[in-house]
């Protein structure tokens, strides 16, 4: 490669950073576990999050998705890798040198300090003059609705109020990134829900990019612009919430995105397969497949429809009704003993949903998917 090629490559390169904002490049982090072996927390992950996203790690526990926020915030050092912030490389930078900020599990108040001061600490830390301390704080406090109680102490909020707090402190020193490790896994279902939405709401009024860790799928799907599924230390799908719940990469995503059936098929001639007899279309190419190759077919329950036999039909017994309110929960067994889980909405027709009653299954080649094993 010539200078000016290289010149060239260089400079898309660092146009790439600056576009994707925060970007993880081949980054490895080793630990040795108990029993003495070698244990790939993070292994190789390379990552573009774009500027003011707000983008999600998910994934089960010890699959590496904390390491990785650690290792961005500086309290873990890679073993192998970069991370840059635009054009700087931050992965070697001391912690507090970095323009990151973290909200862990435990909000970590100062329990001897008002709210108020709680959020200036940081920046009297920077011996930032008293005007300006006193604007970010009122700032701060209007971003997360707590502008009234600013005189309190910690032990006099609720959680939410807490978590807020936290929030604000965090941000009132202007990171490029704010780092979020599991910060909602201490409230209650409902006030969880409210954390969820207002959180959403004080990333799209900051421009902030938020890297939220989170092991709930729900949560995830309903916070995140883009979503990365870790297993054993690397994403196993990078999308959209609606890429990663209608087009799951493989089982293991499929299985670990809210609820889904899987289907023993048998693809047969050109985007069709066959399960248990009944040819079924599907929307993916798989003319790439041989006849007769043995595949996965993943399909939600809410994708499935039920209606009166028909002998042409794959036909199950509906052995469990479950009456939800919003749906009916259904659960059908097919003649091999396979068990399908079956959201049904309104109408409901009781003369087809009926404990004991035969059933067709009806299933749309659009919410068919063949998935890798």
């Amino acid at each position: 490669m010539n200078q000016s090629s290289s010149q060239k490559a260089l400079r898309d390169t660092q146009a790439e950073r600056r576009e994707s904002g925060l970007t993880i490049n081949k980054a490895r982090k080793v630990f040795t576990s108990a029993e003495g072996t070698q244990v790939r927390a993070v292994d190789d992950v390379s990552l573009a999050i774009p500027q003011g996203e707000f983008f999600i790690l998910l994934g089960p526990s010890g699959c590496g998705k904390t390491t990785l926020l650690r290792s961005i915030a500086g309290l873990e050092t890679l073993d192998a890798g970069e991370i840059y912030l635009g054009d700087t490389r931050i992965d070697g930078l001391a912690p507090y040198r970095r323009p990151v900020n973290t909200v862990f599990q435990s909000y970590a108040l100062f329990p001897h300090m008002t709210i108020a001061q709680n959020i200036a600490f940081g920046l009297q830390m920077e011996k930032q003059s008293k005007a300006t301390i006193a604007k970010t704080v009122g700032d701060m406090l209007d971003l997360v609705h707590l502008s009234e109680i600013g005189g309190r102490k910690p032990n006099q909020l609720s959680g939410g109020q807490q978590q807020r707090v936290a929030l604000a402190r965090a941000l009132a020193k202007s990171p490029q990134v704010l780092l979020l490790d599991e910060s909602l896994s201490a409230l209650d279902f409902k006030l969880r829900r409210q954390m969820q939405v207002e959180l959403k709401r004080i990333q799209r009024e900051t421009g902030i990019t938020f890297v939220f860790v989170t092991h709930d799928q729900e949560e995830a799907l309903s916070m995140g612009d883009h979503i990365a599924v870790f297993s054993e230390g690397k994403p196993k799908q990078i999308g959209t919430p609606q890429e990663i719940y209608d087009t799951p990469a493989n089982r293991f995503v499929a299985d670990f995105i809210g609820d889904i059936n899987f289907l023993d098929a048998t693809k047969v001639n050109g985007n069709c397969v066959e399960v248990q007899g009944v040819t079924f279309p599907v929307s993916q190419d798989v003319t790439n497949r041989s006849d007769g190759a043995a595949l996965c077919v993943a399909v939600r329950p809410e994708r499935i429809g039920l209606t009166s036999a028909d002998s042409d039909g794959l036909l199950g017994t509906i052995t469990a009704l479950t009456f939800m309110g919003a749906d009916i929960r259904c659960e059908v067994t097919l003649r091999d003993h396979t068990a399908l889980q079956v959201r049904v909405s309104p109408p409901f027709d009781t003369n087809v949903l009926r404990p004991g009653g035969t059933v067709s299954i009806a299933i749309h080649a659009d919410h068919m998917r063949v998935v890798e094993q």
